[in-house]
């Protein structure tokens, strides 16, 4: 195949699809940021320009790196400007049903050699390729939150994806300067398998009184040498999507050790999802982030 992946193509314009553009952009990748919302695409590109200008400041860039990154992003709400990208990749939410008809829609616009990539951090690839006309020109590219500081990729291939799209992917991720890792497709892949489960065990910890929010991040952070709390990251990542991924986990593998704890389901059903909704194990309503128990 040796296709030469020039134009990018991201469904997608929240954190993850923005992130994925910024630092393509920087790669010198002509990128089309697509998402039904067009005030979406206008916040995302934004975003990503309030991010770009924030590593001028600290030095990381030039301005003149800057402008030319700007100038390689476009936005819209029209997916037929995804029909001239040789590799798209899917940056929408974590839903098995919304990604499927994703696929069948930018499937009709794609030019037949284009490749199609999903950010999931947990599903089937098979699975999702399945849904597509083209599952050996299929794999997930998995980045990592937030995608412009994280150096790892997984990547991880469906059971049709071909050796000719495993190889233009990983090309695609050593031009962006990030490390890949291989995972095979099983549930949530390498990351998300042992993360998640470690996340959800702090929560248990907390759930049966062991330890404070307080005393379960500082034991971690000190103690283990984490960057950050286990509930403080969970905060970051949004309990909706610990959740989601720790039911991926149990219904895919049907062990009880993945079984979601019960103090995390009650977190995501107040609406308390982290820091994106102002609350999670933390509040961050005020100053400084305040533990809620």
């Amino acid at each position: 195949m040796g296709a030469m992946i020039k134009n990018i193509g991201i469904v997608g314009a929240g954190q993850m699809g923005c992130g994925i553009a910024h630092v393509a952009a920087l790669a010198g990748y002509k990128v089309h940021i697509y998402d039904l919302s067009p005030e979406r695409v206008e916040t995302g590109l934004a975003t990503i320009n309030g991010n770009l200008a924030r590593q001028v400041s600290s030095g990381k860039m030039s301005d003149e790196d800057r402008k030319k990154a700007l100038a390689l992003i476009k936005g819209s709400s029209d997916i037929n400007d995804l029909s001239d990208a040789d590799l798209v990749i899917e940056a929408a939410t974590e839903d098995e049903t919304v990604k499927r008809k994703i696929y069948g829609q930018v499937c009709s616009v794609l030019k037949p050699e284009a490749i199609l990539a999903t950010n999931t951090s947990s599903l089937s690839i098979t699975r999702l390729a399945s849904a597509t006309d083209r599952p050996e020109r299929f794999m997930g590219i998995h980045f990592m939150n937030p995608v412009p500081v994280m150096k790892l990729v997984e990547l991880v291939r469906g059971i049709a994806t071909e050796e000719g799209t495993f190889a233009a992917a990983k090309e695609f991720v050593a031009k962006l300067d990030k490390t890949v890792t291989v995972a095979e497709d099983f549930p949530a892949f390498i990351v998300n398998r042992i993360l998640l489960p470690m996340i959800n065990e702090a929560i248990y910890t907390l759930y049966e009184g062991v330890g404070s929010v307080e005393a379960i991040d500082t034991a971690m952070k000190l103690g283990a040498n984490h960057p950050m709390g286990p509930l403080q990251l969970a905060d970051f990542i949004g309990l909706d999507t610990c959740l989601s991924i720790m039911q991926v986990l149990h219904d895919g593998l049907a062990d009880s050790k993945y079984r979601p704890c019960p103090l995390l389901v009650k977190y995501v059903e107040a609406g308390w999802l982290g820091r994106k909704s102002g609350r999670g194990f933390y509040d961050y309503r005020g100053e400084i982030p305040v533990p809620t128990r």
